[in-house]
């Protein structure tokens, strides 16, 4: 019952700071912070400084599960959207940035207390220039690459899209379109995690914390998917560069010998798709409700788009279970080397 109060008290505690912070669980991989929680250091060994409350959730995270003294290290980064490429401060990480806590009130020691508490602010130091893959060590220019998969998924209840979010965020896409479909009931776009959109963009950093990246996908948010392909999906993905894939359950039919056969056989499994000649490889993945897509005519549709059709067998998936599969399987596919294949 006291671990349970325990745990209760400091949910309570956590509840309403920063959009970071969804659940009292959350596993930091990599402290994140906002540019706008930064500042430009005066300090030549150190490229900025981030100082967190004391009852912030990551202050909380260094004491009571890291319990690091002055002078330790530990992996930081700021997050980085599209909007911040001449933000100096965005796309920041380091597996060595140093930490330094300022006691408060009647705590004079510079170190969590004896139940792990943290004595008062956390300062954080990144070090100039950061030595990460996002910098060149010569120039400490930004040297990064987006990630080579992106995701139309149709919208999945409101409950089901606030745990895909932080995995589709964890295994990395670029683009994340979230589309409707004719199986997708309207009042899903009524959830809070669109009235608020700070709720959403901190589903995506909690991913990006575990996975200990810090680039944010852009999200794009139809409500007309039959709109979206004909006046959007050739600028944001080119057909010359981009493969495109839609996921689609495979059916079964029973004949009346009662031999087993499929219905839509021949698909292509997530390896066996044919990517463009020419340029590196990138892939959309477009995955449709948990009942699949409207059949023939919003497969007809994707098909008229030059779009691939795969599956994962003949299983009714879950969309979290089938969103994840396919990412995990269109990275494996963008990374091998085309005398593989």
């Amino acid at each position: 019952r006291s671990i349970l109060l325990e745990s209760q008290t400091q949910k309570s505690q956590l509840r309403g700071q920063r959009f970071f912070h969804r659940t009292g669980s959350l596993s930091l991989n990599r402290i994140l912070f906002d540019t706008d929680e930064a500042e430009a250091s005066t300090n030549d060994a150190h490229l900025a400084t981030v100082t967190l409350p004391k009852d912030d959730y990551r202050t909380i995270h260094v004491a009571k599960i890291l319990g690091l003294h002055n002078g330790d290290t530990l992996r930081a980064g700021s997050v980085r959207s599209s909007g911040d490429d001449d933000n100096d401060l965005a796309g920041l990480l380091t597996d060595d940035a140093t930490i330094e806590w300022l006691p408060e009130g009647k705590i004079k020691k510079a170190q969590p207390t004896k139940n792990g508490d943290p004595p008062g602010s956390l300062r954080i130091s990144v070090p100039h220039p950061p030595r990460t893959s996002l910098w060149s060590a010569q120039n400490c220019t930004r040297d990064d690459e987006a990630p080579p998969v992106s995701l139309l998924l149709a919208l999945p209840r409101p409950l089901q899209l606030g745990r895909i979010l932080p995995m589709v965020a964890q295994l990395g896409v670029d683009q994340l379109i979230l589309s409707n479909a004719k199986k997708v009931p309207k009042d899903y776009f009524g959830s809070h995690i669109f009235r608020k959109p700070e709720v959403l963009r901190g589903l995506l950093v909690e991913g990006l914390a575990q996975s200990g990246d810090v680039r944010l996908p852009d999200v794009t948010i139809t409500k007309r998917l039959k709109i979206f392909m004909e006046d959007e999906l050739d600028t944001m993905f080119p057909p010359g560069e981009v493969a495109r894939v839609i996921a689609h359950p495979q059916r079964k039919i029973i004949a009346k010998n009662d031999q087993v056969g499929e219905l839509n056989g021949g698909l292509k499994r997530m390896t066996g798709i044919d990517f463009p000649a020419n340029g590196p490889r990138r892939v959309l993945v477009a995955v449709g409700p948990e009942g699949g897509w409207e059949e023939p005519y919003e497969l007809d549709m994707f098909a008229s788009k030059g779009f691939q059709q795969v599956s994962l067998g003949t299983r009714v998936l879950r969309s979290d279970v089938a969103v994840v599969s396919l990412l995990a399987l269109a990275h494996e596919a963008c990374a091998r080397d085309a005398s593989q294949r």
